[in-house]
């Protein structure tokens, strides 16, 4: 998608009949057509062709002879029974840069699960840690864990092309959600091996920043953030907490994460004063 929107000649690829699953994702719709499917496939060419028959391989592999990049998100192995795996397709297109996005990689015991968003987001742990406190994991409000794994493929795509104007040859990518779901959650694996500290759910809020989330006014919430002692005064100031800024609880970060509960509780007081337009 990405790719496209950059100027990439992009033919996708479906299968005959029904097509891609997602133009079945519905509502809402264009007409007849999926918003689901059009967002993501915008800039796009698309072709419907039955590779499990021989003709319909030979066109793939056409494609690919006098292609730059070929995208797949097969199970391991399942495109190497009609010759259009790495190999296959490296020997008639040396230049070939072939990337595989899976749900959990090339080999392992989950290699052959099929791979969604909100199921890699599961086993790698975001939804472990979205959410409010209290309440149940919840799912980010976009297919995140998608969206990010198409980044990095991105990027990895620009990297190997970048590459092979020196090297004057392809490379095989392997991108996978699991892998880049992990990826995703630096801060947690860093607190984590390093002090043993486990991820825990904080709503709109911020582990290691305070005041850092959303607020409740008079009419509607109100998001805001204070990343260090120079934007907390400044919030201080136009809530009219002017001395919450010297309070030797409150006078560093440290500190303020320290005394998070007692420094919420006092700004979510005074935010019932204000409608959201007279923050702003």
């Amino acid at each position: 998608m990405v790719l496209a929107d950059l100027g990439a000649d992009v033919i996708k690829v479906e299968r005959t009949g029904a097509g891609d699953d997602s133009r079945t994702w519905i509502p809402p719709t264009a007409g007849s057509e999926s918003l689901y499917f059009l967002a993501v496939n915008r800039n796009k060419k698309s072709i419907a062709v039955d590779f499990s028959k021989k003709e319909g391989a030979e066109l793939v592999r056409q494609l690919a002879k006098q292609s730059d990049v070929l995208i797949e998100n097969f199970l391991p192995g399942k495109l190497r029974k009609f010759n259009l795996d790495y190999e296959s397709l490296k020997a008639i297109n040396n230049e070939l840069i072939y990337c595989s996005i899976t749900g959990y990689g090339q080999t392992g015991p989950y290699k052959d699960r099929g791979g969604y968003d909100v199921i890699a987001a599961a086993v790698g742990g975001l939804l472990s840690i979205t959410g409010q406190p209290e309440g149940e994991p919840c799912k980010v409000g976009v297919p995140l864990t998608d969206i990010a794994t198409g980044l990095f493929a991105h990027g990895a795509i620009i990297s190997a092309l970048l590459e092979r104007k020196e090297s004057g040859r392809g490379r095989q990518i392997d991108c996978s959600l699991l892998s880049v779901q992990v990826a995703c959650l630096i801060h947690i694996a860093a607190n984590y091996l390093n002090n043993s500290l486990m991820g825990k759910r904080y709503g709109t809020a911020h582990p290691s920043i305070v005041p850092y989330q959303a607020f409740q006014t008079k009419d509607g919430h109100f998001v805001m953030g204070g990343g260090n002692n120079k934007s907390f005064k400044e919030i201080c100031q136009r809530l009219r907490l002017d001395y919450l800024s010297d309070d030797d609880r409150f006078v560093t970060n440290e500190k303020r994460v320290a005394n998070r509960e007692e420094l919420v509780k006092i700004i979510t007081d005074r935010f019932h004063f204000y409608f959201k337009i007279s923050l702003l």
